[in-house]
């Protein structure tokens, strides 16, 4: 069994900077991608918001890149995203993603969600 849990949601005031966290437990051979993706209502689902590969490449979504960071600590099978420079528009459920090897198939697993409000 595979598990991810996120932590670091809330509600911060535009401009306000927020950093989530997300750590992949059990049985874990390797850990291909590892990101976040966002769902607003009335927007796109799941929109990419950065992706990282086991190799460290980064890959940001438009409405993200300059503002956002993705890191990952592979020690310790965990993703980062750093938030800055807030806006409401990023108000959103964040989720975490990673494609993992666990026996002889990777698959895909998700986090299980963390509520981030951007408001004054």
């Amino acid at each position: 069994q595979v598990q991810l849990v996120e932590s670091g949601g809330g509600l911060v005031q535009p401009g306000g900077s927020l950093r989530l966290s997300c750590a992949a437990s059990g049985r874990i051979i390797h850990i291909h991608d590892m990101g976040w993706y966002r769902q607003a209502p009335g927007k796109e689902p799941e929109e990419l918001v950065a992706l990282i590969t086991s190799g460290g490449t980064e890959n940001y979504g438009k409405s993200v890149k300059g503002r956002f960071a993705i890191s990952r600590d592979n020690a310790k099978n965990t993703v980062y995203l750093q938030m800055n420079s807030l806006k409401p528009d990023d108000t959103a459920t964040y989720y975490c993603y990673a494609y993992i090897l666990s026996w002889s198939t990777p698959y895909a697993y998700w986090g299980q969600g963390s509520q981030v409000t951007v408001s004054s």
